[in-house]
């Protein structure tokens, strides 16, 4: 029965989110777990497959002939599955839309959707086989570090626990949390019972799990200023003396305090994430859903028709758009943008901006493309029909000619044909200077020649690619898919305006005519 001191308020759930998560200090001991465990699967330490072994193989032997355990292993393995999960997480999130509590309903929604992307990225990049048992009792499909069970149902369950604990009485929070550990680690173990995962895949899900809850709490925490002790210990928001600035606009009020760092990279890493995943997601859609389709069809026979465009003053123009992507290029303008920003605004926010812009959009290219993995135009390309289309190379005599065929022996980011690097790079670093001179001058001169830019440098660099056949033209556009979004979260983490409106005044009593 729920206690009506502990109905739904707004605001109560975000304090409580906070309040539930683990500390700085735990996450960041589990984050350090997880990374050197996962280096210790890629690198395919013997010790640790070893021992992942030993478990499986003992665990499979105890529950393959006995058919009442299996039927409840699979039940209790259902509650970690995308059925179950989806189902529960929906209701949830209805629920909290009805009662208008939209700050949780975005923290269910951005914590489920980042771990699902999280886990099918790195099974891609990590690429570990399912263990293989003497007597199969369960299948699965896809890779299998880390667990998408044990850390789906850590991170459906503990934010379903963090958001909905205020609505229980205070005694039944910890009966709660116990369920749900309980809940966590029979899926976990269930796993490994079934044969279908390793007992470090499961390790490695709740340690993910867990730093990503603690990710997304932080990063969904409202944007208050800080209290400061009260004078009889408690704690009380900062005293305000009245002043004659009550009275001014709120555009030319004081901002409030900067947010705790820690913070703004929990809202950076959150949005990189959900950004990753809309990537990713169209780049499987591109290979896989659309690999043997009219407009995979169509997107190699763009690249076939502009190779007959080509004379040699278009190759010299080419060359050098086909550069301004470069990664030396890159940063190299990047450094000089942080540069004149912080000569001209005097500030270290915006002098930073660009240099989380271009890290962002590298960090997010060099993962999406080793997951994704498309080929370059230069791969002959078998499509319907037995028709064999051969996209053309940079022309004889040039320095990148080897380079769309010489790249496919490369590492998988600099093989993938999706998404371009470096028209993302090109269309991120220019959006960021537009973003810059926006706030360093009101010339409209100086935004003109800056909006120019930032329309026809990307649009060279793109012409380039495709002139050249080295991208094909939806890797080009879905580049503005990969930067622009980045751009406006890192606009938003480190340079979005926080005016804090005063409290209003209360109105002035009119004096007594009693009194003389």
């Amino acid at each position: 029965m729920l206690d009506r001191s502990h109905r739904l308020e707004p605001g109560r759930l975000e304090r409580f989110a906070l309040r539930g998560a683990p500390g700085p200090a735990g996450v960041a001991l589990a984050g350090a777990g997880f990374a050197l465990l996962a280096g210790l699967v890629a690198g395919r330490w013997e010790p640790l497959y070893a021992t992942d072994r030993a478990v499986t193989d003992d665990l499979n032997r105890l529950v393959a002939g006995d058919t009442l355990v299996l039927d409840i292993l699979r039940a209790l393995t259902d509650f970690g599955g995308g059925t179950i999960l989806t189902c529960v997480l929906v209701l949830a999130t209805v629920f909290l839309l009805v009662r208008r509590e939209l700050r949780p309903a975005a923290f269910v929604v951005a914590t489920s959707l980042g771990a699902l992307i999280l886990y099918a990225v790195l099974k891609l990049l990590i690429g570990r086989l399912r263990p293989v048992v003497a007597e199969p009792v369960a299948t699965a499909t896809g890779m299998s570090f880390p667990s998408g069970h044990s850390m789906s149902s850590l991170v459906s369950y503990g934010v379903l626990l963090m958001v909905f604990a205020p609505l229980a009485p205070r005694r039944a929070r910890a009966l709660a949390v116990a369920a749900v550990a309980a809940l966590v680690v029979l899926v976990g173990f269930t796993r490994v019972a079934l044969g279908v995962h390793h007992l470090s895949d499961v390790i490695g899900g709740w340690l993910l799990g867990l730093v990503w809850l603690w990710v997304t709490a932080a990063a969904f925490r409202p944007w208050r200023p800080e209290p400061v002790p009260g004078p009889h210990g408690g704690r009380e928001p900062p005293p305000r003396e009245p002043s004659p600035r009550d009275s001014v606009p709120r555009d030319s009020l004081p901002r409030e305090s900067p947010p705790r760092p820690w913070r703004a990279a929990a809202e950076a890493l959150t949005a990189w994430v959900l950004v990753l995943g809309a990537l990713f997601g169209t780049g499987l859609l591109l290979t896989r859903a659309s690999g043997s389709t009219a407009l995979a069809a169509a997107d190699h026979l763009v690249v076939r028709w502009v190779s007959g465009l080509r004379t040699p003053v278009l190759d010299e123009v080419t060359a050098f758009g086909g550069r301004i992507g470069d990664l030396p290029w890159i940063l190299a303008g990047t450094l000089a943008v942080c540069a004149l920003a912080l000569i001209a605004l005097r500030r270290a926010r915006p002098a930073v901006f660009p240099l989380v812009v271009t890290a962002g959009h590298l960090a997010l290219f060099r993962t999406a493309s080793a997951a994704v993995g498309r080929f370059h135009p230069a791969t002959p390309v078998q499509l319907p029909g037995d028709l064999t289309i051969v996209p053309p190379v940079p022309p004889p005599g040039d320095p990148a000619a080897g380079l769309a065929i010489a790249v496919h022996q490369s590492w998988p980011p600099l093989a993938s044909g999706f998404p371009s690097s470096q028209v993302a790079g090109v269309v991120a670093l220019f959006t960021a200077i537009v973003v810059l001179v926006g706030r360093a001058t009101t010339r409209r001169e100086r935004r003109l020649a800056a909006g120019t830019a930032a329309v026809l440098v990307p649009l060279l660099c793109a012409l380039s690619q495709i002139y050249r056949g080295t991208q094909h033209p939806i890797g080009v556009l879905a580049s503005a898919l990969l930067a622009l979004p980045w751009v406006a979260v890192a606009w938003w983490v480190l340079l979005r305006d926080r005016a804090t409106r005063p409290p209003e005044r209360p109105p002035e009593r009119p004096p007594d005519s009693r009194r003389r």
